[in-house]
């Protein structure tokens, strides 16, 4: 009676309905017993605690149910739409209203620009200054006026919108085919390769190879720095029309939005409010379901924004999430194994590399803080019948039968458990931060990554001229709605909550509070230390800064 008592007089979280106002007082209860000590399954002195849990999980697991978007992807909340989402998923009102009101001002914004350009020429690079004003950051203005330098061109594969594509190699692609008269340019490429380390950015500025060979034809033209200056920026853009879509797709919807959705759903339906596990991560669900369900119905849905701009839209898409989901291993979304595959560890000059490993040790010590105060032992992970649940929820179901990719279906001890959620809170968070910023940045001005591209890549070098250029970029309409839905997506948000600092207080316990306040501290320390660094440096990497680094996938 006394505990029931203590907790009625803890007023620390006020749960509101997605249009704002507060709920009805039947759901007290509930709150009081979330904002409580956290328990384990087996810890329970009162029986009011455990009926609460079985009835908590029953009555999630009728409100959040699995749905199948597409065959072979992860699954997804069974939501036709932001409507049919339990009330506590939804948008508060002031997020709703802002992404309203975003929505129709990037409308409004993309009208004006037709209107503008509709009596104007379109046939030269700079024909997209016309549409080139609006909402865009000082890095854009960069971007527009160096967009065609070489070095930019290979320092966005490091750090970036998209710095998950570039990797070191010891050896030329077995891919590349190399056209008769170029064999002392290989030659010259394989004693680079021995003695490089930063190679592969080296070899991006060296030569470009834009379509795969095929046995039944001659081998495809190689672009070099040295060709029509046309041509060579032609082959450019090819390669960042191409790493647009897979930004996009694999790397930003597949391996941070999608997988959130999993560990959100799973989230829900298999830990109770009083499940220490789901103290930790809610924060980090914040609105998560409602942003994929409205991706879902309007982004990449039939008929939505991909299939009026995007090149992989009508279907393309799905098909590129499909190969991607091979590729979406367990240590593809743990940077420091990833990162080791990819040989980029130690480079100075990789400043997303550096920071997501900086933020990785900052989040694993802040995990294992917390699981370490209700895991005394390894026996005590592998009896917890909730949190093992939650795991095979997540592997078996959600992510469809994701052992053979590295996934655990079980959790045999605390630096497993301390390691997957690591990976949870990292992907949700940092990973998401990096991915998404960038776009408001790197693809504002629309040449330098376009969203699609109307001609054939070319097969020959001196027949591309600027009509060819400008018939294979977008169009007004399609650049219009690209510079719309970068700046929708990339900005930041008016009720942007930053990693570590959200304000409902999950976990009541003094030790689990220092927990958290050392957290913050590491934050600020590595806030500090990237604010330092990155005045030294002529081109800032400022995406994972923790104060710019939301604490959910939200946008």
């Amino acid at each position: 009676k006394d505990r029931l008592t203590n907790m009625g007089d803890n007023h620390d979280v006020c749960t509101r309905t997605s249009r704002g106002e507060p709920r009805t007082t039947q759901n007290r209860v509930a709150n009081h017993l979330r904002v409580s000590p956290a328990r384990l399954a087996g810890d329970n002195a009162l029986d009011v605690f455990q009926k609460h849990r079985e009835k908590e999980l029953k009555e999630r697991r009728r409100l959040y149910c699995w749905a199948t978007w597409k065959e072979g992807l992860p699954r997804t909340i069974a939501a036709e739409r932001q409507d049919d989402l339990p009330p506590n998923s939804r948008f508060h009102e002031e997020k709703r209203l802002d992404f309203e009101w975003a929505l129709k001002a990037g409308a409004l914004e993309t009208v004006l620009k037709r209107v503008y350009t509709l009596l104007s020429s379109w046939s030269r690079l700079e024909d997209f200054d016309q549409i080139f004003w609006g909402q865009k950051s000082d890095l854009a203005e960069r971007v527009h006026r160096c967009w065609r330098d070489d070095e930019l061109f290979g320092y966005q594969f490091l750090n970036g919108a998209n710095p998950m594509v570039l990797r070191r190699s010891a050896s030329l692609p077995s891919r590349l085919v190399l056209p008769s008269g170029t064999e002392a340019l290989g030659a010259q490429l394989e004693r680079e390769l021995q003695v490089l380390l930063a190679v592969v950015s080296r070899c991006l500025l060296s030569f470009l190879q834009i379509q795969p060979p095929s046995p039944s034809c001659p081998p495809p033209p190689l672009f070099l720095p040295s060709d029509p200056p046309l041509a060579w920026l032609l082959a450019k853009i090819w390669v960042r029309n191409s790493d647009f879509q897979v930004h996009q797709l694999q790397y930003h919807l597949l391996s941070t939005h999608l997988v959130a959705e999993v560990i959100a759903v799973a989230t829900m339906r298999c830990l109770p409010g009083l499940h220490p596990v789901f103290k930790l991560l809610i924060p980090h669900i914040r609105y998560t379901l409602e942003i994929n369900t409205r991706a879902r119905s309007q982004l990449i849905s039939e008929g939505g924004i991909f299939d009026k701009a995007v090149s992989t839209g009508g279907g393309g898409h799905v098909h590129l999430l499909r190969r991607a989901m091979a590729q979406l291993t367990y240590r593809s979304l743990c940077p420091p194994d990833d990162l080791a595959a990819r040989g980029l560890l130690g480079i100075p000059s990789a400043l997303y590399a550096h920071d997501a490993l900086r933020l990785w040790e900052i989040i694993a010590r802040y995990v294992q803080g917390i699981v370490r105060l209700f895991y005394h032992r390894d026996d005590v992970v592998r009896g917890d019948p909730e949190l093992q649940a939650w795991c095979r929820e997540i592997t078996e179901v959600g992510l469809c039968q994701a052992q053979d990719r590295g996934f655990p279906a079980s959790f045999q001890s605390q630096s497993q458990l301390c390691h997957f959620l690591t990976m949870c809170v990292f992907t949700c968070t940092a990973q998401h931060g990096a991915i998404n910023q960038g776009q408001l940045d790197w693809y504002a001005w629309v040449p330098n990554a376009p969203c699609t591209m109307r001609m054939p890549p070319p097969t020959t070098k001196e027949d591309v001229k600027m009509a060819t250029v400008m018939g294979s970029l977008p169009d007004i309409r399609q650049a219009c709605l690209q510079m719309t839905i970068t700046w929708h997506l990339g900005r930041r948000q008016p009720d942007m909550v930053p990693l570590g600092h959200h304000k409902e207080k999950y976990f009541s316990s003094p030790k689990a509070k220092a927990v958290l306040r050392q957290f913050q501290t590491d934050l600020e320390n590595l806030e500090r230390e990237i604010t330092a660094r990155n005045a030294q440096v002529d081109l800032p990497y400022d995406y994972l800064r923790p104060s710019r680094i939301e604490n959910s996938v939200t946008i």
